[in-house]
């Protein structure tokens, strides 16, 4: 983690221990511990920390018109009871196009409208609510809605 973790030297010397972590894995998830020594006294703080991950399958990018799964996974420990997703902001209705199910979701037909922030939002039995947010790009095709393009005989047509 070496590469990844710093503390501010500078805000230590006004009581401020924290620790940076960039980026955020999977593996970082756990119970953090710091001990700090002032006049003569060592005081103790623990941190817990959480991760959750979105995952994009396949992975990026995204192509129009063919299936994604969109899996939510936490580090919680409770079980959980529910998930919804958002996209915009907006709930995503799960029927039709949308399938959720244990943390994910399966879009079967990829639309240009479907690029932009999903939001799954996870519910555990301790009444823990934890969302992560992941910013959706799909490539298409963005050609004339009509298939069908005239060009003068002898001009370049593209």
């Amino acid at each position: 983690m070496r590469a990844r973790v710093s503390v501010q030297d500078s805000a230590l010397r006004h009581g401020n221990f924290s620790l940076r972590i960039d980026p955020v894995r999977s593996e970082d998830a756990g119970l953090y511990e710091a001990q700090v020594t002032y006049n003569m006294k060592v005081h103790i703080c623990r941190v817990e920390l959480g991760v959750i991950t979105v995952i994009l399958s396949p992975p990026s990018p995204a192509v129009e018109n063919e299936p994604l799964l969109l899996s939510c996974n936490s580090s919680h420990r409770a079980s959980l009871v529910e998930t919804c997703w958002f996209h915009n902001g907006r709930p995503v209705p799960t029927s039709g196009t949308f399938c959720s199910m244990h943390g994910a979701l399966s879009i079967l037909h990829t639309a240009m409208s479907d690029a932009g922030s999903w939001c799954c939002q996870l519910r555990y039995s301790d009444n823990e609510i934890i969302s992560a947010t992941y910013d959706l790009q799909i490539l298409g095709f963005d050609g004339p809605t009509n298939p069908v393009v005239y060009a003068a005989a002898g001009s370049t047509a593209d």
